[in-house]
């Protein structure tokens, strides 16, 4: 079994060990050490990257208490290397999971309620529970969570006996057998964990809970801690400098000003959608009796092409045909009551390089055509 040194010391950054095999794999070499630093995937944490002997180290699992790292290049067997942490990722890992027992410590305390889920993503840090919380809720233990962590509370990991485990009220998402790794932070949480985490809450540094959805029998929260945290609040605030310039509003006004901004564009939107009834009034009628018609438009949108259609259709007593565009393609609607214009479009498609289809009365899609190239269609359709 390898020996784990990240559990003696999960601040370790480099060590040296001896290379007990080094074999080729379909994803690289795989190397087993005496001893390692190097945390492999588990209970939701990603592996540790970094170096070893000189070769990039891109992987790490374990199996059977036996540590595999996958790297980009072999190393010696029997010899003694120097492996070296990723730290930057190692102790942005550190501060999420450690985050995370926090949060869901008091969670679980305060509503009755288990941990179901847990993963480190590369942006956010997902936890499910099985209880429905709402944003109140969430506030709640986000203002708990950080007053924990600004107390500076240390860690403490143990590996208790069996009778004691027995009598430890802890947090578990399995039953457990074997020796049990219990992480606790006083007065937050105490779980069954495999993971690395900081030596007191402080080194958390802060933890935002971003978001809380609906999932399942309960609901997904998305949290940032530490540097993560910092970075999704440096975003959000660029953001909101953004838009506050963009609106010629004050950075604490913008959501006020989004709102009149909305307001003007629903009323805009009002006489617009007015005007262009009229509009297509105003076309149908000079097509009144026409029979079949065709109409090249410039660019509209899907719903108003379809709207000019019906209108004109509603008149002309035949087949109406709109198409709306430039020269580099054409959106196209086509109605005729009472007709089956399916080969029509297929027509349409293979002629005009064209992509839709519809129902026997009304078809509509797109074409990479010139008007040109439309009107000699439609003159032989």
């Amino acid at each position: 079994m390898t020996e784990k040194l990240y559990y003696q010391d999960a601040f370790l950054r480099e060590f040296t060990g001896r290379v007990l095999s080094c074999e080729k794999g379909k994803k690289g070499w795989e190397v087993v050490l005496d001893r390692t630093a190097f945390y492999p995937e588990g209970g939701g944490q990603p592996a540790d990257q970094g170096t070893l002997g000189g070769a990039a180290v891109l992987d790490v699992h374990e199996r059977d208490g036996v540590i595999t790292h996958l790297c980009g290049g072999p190393v010696e067997t029997g010899s003694e290397v120097q492996g070296t942490i990723d730290w930057d990722r190692r102790f942005d890992f550190m501060q999420q999971h450690s985050g995370e027992h926090i949060v869901s410590g008091i969670i679980c305390g305060k509503f009755g309620c288990d941990n179901v889920g847990f993963h480190i993503g590369h942006d956010v840090v997902t936890i499910d529970f099985n209880a429905n919380l709402t944003m109140e809720d969430v506030r709640e233990v986000e203002r708990l969570a950080n007053r924990y962590i600004w107390e500076d509370h240390p860690v403490d990991v143990a590996f208790p006996s069996p009778a004691d485990l027995e009598a430890l009220h802890h947090r578990s998402k399995k039953a457990l057998s074997g020796q049990v790794r219990i992480v606790s932070w006083p007065g937050a949480d105490c779980c069954a964990c495999c993971g690395t985490h900081v030596r007191g809450s402080g080194q958390v540094g802060l933890v935002k809970l971003i978001s809380c959805q609906k999932f399942r029998e309960g609901v997904r929260i998305e949290m940032a801690a530490g540097g993560r945290a910092l970075a999704w609040a440096n975003t959000m605030a660029g953001q909101n400098t953004r838009v506050s310039q963009l609106l010629s509003a004050k950075p604490d006004a913008t959501a006020a000003a989004v709102e009149r901004l909305q307001g003007d564009l629903y009323a805009l939107r009002g006489r617009v959608a007015d005007l262009e009834d009229r509009d297509f009034a105003r076309t149908a009628a000079e097509y009144a009796g026409a029979g079949d018609v065709l109409l090249l438009r410039g660019t509209m949108p899907p719903d108003s092409l379809r709207k000019l259609c019906g209108a004109v259709q509603d008149q002309c007593g035949g087949r109406c045909t709109v198409f709306a565009g430039g020269e580099g393609g054409y959106q196209y609607a086509v109605s005729q009551p009472g007709g089956d214009l399916r080969g029509l479009a297929k027509a349409i498609n293979a002629a005009l390089n064209g992509r839709g289809g519809g129902k026997p009365e009304f078809i509509q899609g797109s074409v990479r055509a010139s008007g040109e190239e439309i009107r000699r269609f439609f003159a032989e359709h």
